[in-house]
């Protein structure tokens, strides 16, 4: 995990400058962490971005006592899997560490609001699709049958074109990470199940 060590120690000393106190911890790969409007997207959820480049579920798991347990969340945003499935894991394997993760997050908080955002289907990693796709259905399949605070969000289908495949107009041109199209989806379906909650508490 020596790899991650740089880019953690910035979420250390960055929350350590930190003067707010955020309430959405957003979790995860490159996908959250190259999110450059993340704050502004969800501005009414004062979150803060606590992704780290190049991570894994594994990963994730691994730092939490160090990125994550240290906030006060009041619910948490995770997107993590992809690159676990880049290294070569199978789908059983990441599920363990999700299932980790999950009993992580419910020693530190208790059952706060959670949100597992489904895999993307991306054109770098095509030859995958068969794994991710059954790596997106045993953990959304375990989040159903938990029926408690997990909530699974799914943009796989949302970010497939009419022939079955990634729409090119979501990523940028290393065929993997996101565009600024493919966060305005992102933003729009997290933004909605977020506001599910977010609405709940107030009445």
């Amino acid at each position: 995990m020596y790899w991650y060590e740089e880019e953690v120690k910035g979420l250390e000393k960055e929350r350590l400058k930190s003067i707010d106190q955020p309430s959405t911890l957003f979790y995860g790969s490159s996908s959250i962490r190259l999110w450059n409007t993340l704050y502004e997207d969800f501005k009414l959820f004062k979150p803060v971005n606590l992704g780290f480049g190049g991570s894994t579920l594994a990963a994730c798991c691994w730092f939490f006592n160090r990125i994550i347990a240290p906030y006060d969340a009041k619910s948490i945003v995770i997107y993590a899997g992809d690159n676990d499935l880049g290294d070569g894991r199978h789908p059983e394997e990441i599920f363990i560490f999700f299932e980790r993760l999950a009993q992580l997050i419910a020693a530190r908080y208790g059952a706060i609001p959670c949100y597992y955002v489904s895999i993307k289907p991306s054109i770098a990693r095509w030859d995958l699709i068969n794994s991710l796709k059954y790596t997106n259905n045993i953990i959304e399949n375990e989040i159903i049958k938990w029926d408690n605070n997990w909530k699974f969000i799914n943009i796989f289908s949302k970010m497939l074109n009419k022939d079955g495949y990634p729409d090119k107009d979501y990523f940028q041109s290393d065929g993997l990470h996101l565009s600024t199209k493919g966060y305005a989806l992102w933003k729009q379906v997290i933004y909605a199940k977020l506001s599910e909650n977010f609405h709940a508490e107030l009445i």
